[in-house]
């Protein structure tokens, strides 16, 4: 048995030893705000808040009951869809919309503000993946190209294990015919060039057709080594080796006349820590984990050494970048991406800190107070934001009434830790129903502090199932993107933000590529974001920021906005039409494969979960494409079978027989998965299906989805996560 956790009475709170210690040890010193400041702050304000954040989870519990019952009276008879509205205008669902405003948001960086571009999503507990995700501000376009399926192994251009250079000049001019698109020279190709340019006075002997694209430069040992140029507020840094030495250090640039031997391109502009979705914190232990990440990132020291090819590798956060301008002035480059931090929502409590009466802290009021304290660290070294400001960004918030309980808990922080008032920044996901239908009314309530608006399908759909559960069976997963509500809800989504004024002053965000593996198709598809409005998207790797931001560079989004401001709005009844369907036949094949693609998400993911910690995987699906895989993600496929049980779709006992198969298949994968080996032992739940806690977790998502809150994962996850724990 895992050994008992020490606590320590600090005023009203027993507090976990381990974040006692962090805090007083390792996140306050050199902020200027003393122990006794900080606990009694916290004490005074939790026990004033948690009160009111019970309310508001109990609130969204009687508004679900509402909902069931209302459904449940109509059994039967025809919907009425204009009875429906006055009913949730009634149980006060639907606000009603007040007058036009514009936000106020104040010191707000410019990578929010003006540049347009790529958002990476990387869970805050893993040192490495933080790193690569800070420092994928500037990525490697031929290392990004050279590994995507974007260049066909055909015709001899295979990866392989050692460089091939058939593949490499396939890259090459690739990469050239981008410079074409986004750099054009006046009267030739990139392509045709066979000399390295030459650069007099500030000026190239290379015409481009728009001369102020050119910025910078750099040179090595008197020799011309970089050029830097701007597109679209996005800049793009040409290479150039000419040491001679181009066979052994950059097998590219030796097949290049022009010894170009690389491009890098400003890619993940922002990136978002998650404390969310994509980790696995239930106690003392993983939460210190993710703060102390946190905290070295802001105070620039954070690193990891690991093991490459044999090779001990030190990676580090990178150094801003310098560069001559064209009237030989020093330029400075923020070399890494604006780092936002992802809280947890409302619903979830720890047992970090416990109460006065013995119940748990409510675990976002501990993350707004301890990821704003780190943040302080930066406002000495602006390493991070220029404006000292916090970003924070806030999940699964159901209405105004609950953006309200956000700005009260930062107004609390503020007063603890001697800020400005509004200097912690809100990012609103837009993600339950409840949210959505009152987007104009959340925003106004935070119009000083938001700073960011994003769609979350994965999660809208999950409430979408589960707040209209008991009305009938939802169409098929694979469907609901081509429905009538989700078109609706990310229109209203930009069409609200450029109403409230968001443009170049907040971002405007969309979900999630979800096939890291599939960049070829992401290239042609993603672009659908920024030609939508959205100035940011999200991104699963820097590999995938560096391909997603030649969309930015494709599109101005600045102009898109203009454009639909003059659109006619997102109509409100689309966006609460349910996605029922009313006559359902499909096959039992179609049944049972649609539950086998459910069953093997959840399995996949609740396994790494649960018995290793693991909160974001790569999960192949029913085809074997490698899906990124969250709570998120967990929540739509367990509240979609539990919908279709409750409704007689599929029985339970047909459910439990594909979830022991797909349990097989799930293991076969793990035990096959070489980026498992830096995990635990993997334990298989097949032939171990009543000891296997991972697996029991995983059915009691769907067989009890019906009643989880909002039919959200995370309590069903952490109560059974810290049942693994403590064996």
């Amino acid at each position: 048995m895992k050994k008992r956790e020490k606590f320590i009475k600090i005023s009203d709170l027993s507090v976990s030893k381990l974040l006692l210690d962090f805090v007083n040890k390792e996140l306050l010193p050199g902020t200027g705000i003393s122990k006794n400041r900080f606990w009694k702050g916290f004490n005074d304000a939790v026990h004033y808040l948690a009160p009111k954040n019970k309310r508001l989870i109990e609130t969204r519990e009687k508004i679900q009951k509402s909902i069931d019952t209302y459904h449940l009276d109509r059994k039967g008879k025809k919907f009425n869809f204009n009875e429906y509205k006055v009913f949730l205008k009634k149980i006060g669902y639907l606000k009603k919309s007040g007058k036009n405003f514009k936000i106020q948001t104040k010191n707000v960086d410019k990578e929010i503000s003006s540049i347009c571009g790529s958002q990476l999503v990387c869970p805050v507990s893993n040192e490495r993946f933080l790193l690569n995700a800070a420092n994928a501000r500037w990525v490697s376009l031929y290392d990004s190209l050279y590994g995507a399926n974007i260049i066909p192994e055909t015709k001899g251009a295979l990866k392989g294990k050692t460089y091939n250079p058939i593949r490499g000049n396939k890259v090459i001019t690739y990469a050239k015919n981008i410079l074409d698109k986004y750099v054009p020279l006046k009267n030739k190709s990139w392509n045709n060039l066979n000399k390295i340019p030459n650069l007099t006075n500030g000026k190239l002997n290379i015409e481009l057709k728009n001369q102020k694209q050119f910025i910078g430069y750099r040179k090595s040992k008197n020799k011309l080594s970089s050029l830097l140029f701007i597109n679209n507020n996005l800049h793009i840094d040409i290479l150039f080796d000419q040491s001679g030495n181009l066979e052994i250090n950059n097998p590219e640039g030796n097949q290049d006349p022009l010894k170009i031997h690389d491009i890098y391109l400003e890619s993940a502009i922002s990136t978002i820590c998650d404390h969310e979705d994509s980790v696995a914190a239930v106690d003392a232990e993983d939460k210190v984990l993710g703060y102390r990440n946190w905290l070295l990132l802001m105070k620039g020291s954070l690193n990891s050494k690991f093991k490459k090819n044999g090779k001990i590798i030190l990676r580090k956060l990178n150094p801003d970048r310098e560069y001559l301008s064209i009237k030989n002035k020093k330029i400075k480059l923020h070399g890494r991406s604006l780092l936002l931090n992802r809280n947890v929502g409302h619903l979830m409590t720890n047992p970090a800190i416990l109460l006065k009466d013995g119940s748990e802290c409510p675990e976002g009021i501990l993350d707004a107070f301890i990821t704003s304290a780190a943040s302080l660290h930066d406002f000495k070294r602006k390493g991070n934001s220029r404006c000292n400001s916090i970003y924070i960004v806030k999940p699964k918030m159901h209405g105004p009434e609950e953006c309200s309980f956000t700005n009260l808990i930062f107004e609390k922080v503020e007063n603890v830790l001697k800020l400005k008032r509004n200097q912690i920044l809100c990012g609103i996901m837009d993600e339950e129903r409840r949210t959505s239908v009152n987007l104009k009314e959340c925003i106004r309530i935070l119009k000083k502090r938001v700073f960011f608006i994003n769609t979350g399908f994965l999660d809208r759909t999950g409430d979408e199932i589960h707040t209209s559960m008991e009305i009938g069976p939802m169409i098929l997963k694979g469907e609901m993107k081509s429905t009538k509500w989700i078109k609706a809800y990310e229109n209203n989504n930009v069409d609200v933000g450029l109403s409230c004024g968001f443009s170049g002053k907040a971002q405007i965000g969309k979900g999630m590529w979800a096939m890291p593996d599939l960049l070829n198709e992401m290239m042609e598809q993603k672009i659908s974001h920024p030609l939508s409005g959205a100035n940011c998207a999200w991104v699963p790797s820097p590999t995938a920021a560096c391909i997603h931001a030649l969309h930015y560079h494709e599109i101005d989004v600045f102009s898109k906005h203009k454009k639909i401001k003059k659109r006619k709005p997102a109509n409100l009844d689309d966006i609460i039409t349910i996605p029922i369907e009313h006559n359902y036949n499909w096959s039992n094949e179609t049944i049972e494969k649609e539950l086998k693609n459910n069953a093997q998400g959840i399995l996949g993911y609740v396994v790494r979960w649960v018995d290793q910690s693991v909160g974001c995987s790569k999960v192949p699906d029913i085809n074997g494409i490698g899906l990124m895989e969250d709570r998120a993600t967990c929540r739509i496929s367990s509240q979609h079978i539990a919908n279709w049980i409750h409704h007689g779709v599929c029985s339970k006992k047909q459910v439990l027989e594909v979830m022991k198969k797909m349990a097989k298949v799930v293991d076969y994968q793990n035990l096959k998965d070489k980026s498992m080996k830096d995990q635990e032992p993997y334990q298989q739940m097949s032939g171990n299906f009543e000891k296997s806690i991972a697996f029991k977790a995983a059915c009691d998502l769907v067989f009890h989805g019906k009643y989880q809150p909002s039919g959200y994962t995370e309590p069903l996850l952490h109560f059974n996560r810290l049942i693994k724990k403590s064996i």
